[in-house]
C-alpha cells in the first residue's frame, strides 16, 4: 500500500469516528463528508525555484485525505528544483512535466491542465502559502454537484498572516474590477486555490493565453463565461511569504492583471 493510500485510509476511519461524534449535520457543516468511491482530484503544481518548499508540499498534498493525482510543471528552475523532480519521476502518484525555458506561472498551469485525468481539478502553489489540507472542504460544492467551479476566498473570514496593506488594496481593486464585467460577487479572484471539474476546465483549457499571473483575471472571465456555469467561494487560510522568503509577485504582474482583465472581458469570445 502507498503513502497516499494509507493516509486516505486513516482519513475515512478518522472520518467515520467524527461522523459517530458529532453526527451528520454538524459534519456537512464543517465540510467532513466521504468521498465519492473512485474520485480522484488532479492537483496541479507550477514550481519555479522551489527547491526549499517542493518537498514539503508534496507530502502535505499527499496527507490531505483526497485521492491526487499529482501534476507538477517545472518553469525551468535553476535553482536544483529540476534536479530533484528528475529523481522524482518514477514515483507512481507523481507526474512530472518540464518547460526549457521560463514561460510563467500561467504557462506551466495551462501545460499541466492539458494533462489531467481526475474527476476535478485545483491549482496548487510550490510554496507553503495555501494548505492542501483544505481540499476536502473546496470540493465539497462540487461533490454535492452544486458547482462547476470553487474559488477559496482569503477575505471570507479565515485565518491570514497579516502582511502588506498595499496588496490587499490591489487585490480587492483587481477582483473589484474583475466582477463588473464578469457579473460575479467574488471576494478574492486573484487566489490561487480555484477548483473546476473536468469538463468546465476542459471547455476553456484550449483558449487560456497568458504565461504569468494574468492567468488569474483571465481564467476567471472564461470560467465565468461558460453558459449556465455555477460558482461557488468558501473561506480559506492563508500563510502569504514575504519578498525575503520568495514571493514573485510585483506590482507589474498588478498592471498586466489590469489589462487582462479588460482584455478577456467577453470572456472565451475575448481570448
Amino acid at each position: 500500500m502507498t503513502h497516499q493510500k494509507r493516509e486516505i485510509c486513516d482519513e475515512s476511519q478518522r472520518l467515520e469516528m467524527l461522523q459517530q461524534l458529532l453526527g451528520p449535520n454538524v459534519c456537512h457543516r464543517l465540510g467532513l463528508y466521504a468521498l465519492p468511491d473512485g474520485f480522484r482530484l488532479s492537483v496541479v503544481i507550477p514550481v519555479f525555484n522551489e527547491l526549499e518548499t517542493i518537498g514539503e508540499v508534496v507530502s502535505r498534498v499527499r496527507r490531505s485525505g483526497v485521492p491526487c493525482e499529482i501534476i507538477l510543471v517545472d518553469d525551468a528552475s535553476t535553482d536544483g528544483t529540476r534536479q530533484l523532480l528528475e529523481r522524482w519521476e518514477q514515483s507512481d502518484d507523481l507526474r512530472i512535466f518540464f518547460h526549457e525555458q521560463n514561460r510563467g506561472k500561467g504557462a506551466a498551469v495551462k501545460t499541466g491542465f492539458e494533462h489531467i485525468s481526475g474527476d476535478a481539478v485545483i491549482v496548487q502553489d510550490a510554496d507553503l502559502e495555501y494548505d492542501p489540507a483544505e481540499y476536502r472542504y473546496l470540493l465539497q460544492p462540487i461533490i454535492q454537484d452544486q458547482a462547476d467551479a470553487v474559488f477559496g476566498s482569503r477575505f471570507a473570514g479565515d485565518s491570514q498572516r497579516v502582511l502588506y496593506f498595499w496588496h490587499y488594496v490591489g487585490n480587492r481593486l483587481l477582483t473589484t474590477l474583475s466582477n463588473c464585467f464578469t457579473n460575479l460577487n467574488l471576494t478574492d479572484m486573484e487566489t490561487c486555490y480555484k477548483v473546476f471539474t473536468r469538463d468546465a476546465i476542459r471547455k476553456i483549457t484550449p483558449t487560456l493565453r497568458e504565461r504569468r499571473f494574468g492567468f488569474e483575471p483571465e481564467i476567471t472571465a472564461k470560467i465565468a463565461s461558460l453558459p449556465g456555469v455555477r460558482i461557488y467561494e468558501r473561506p480559506i487560510s492563508y500563510s502569504g511569504r514575504t519578498y525575503a522568503e520568495g514571493k514573485k509577485i510585483t506590482w507589474r504582474d498588478g498592471l498586466r492583471a489590469l489589462w487582462c482583465i479588460l482584455r478577456y472581458r467577453r470572456g472565451l469570445r475575448g481570448g
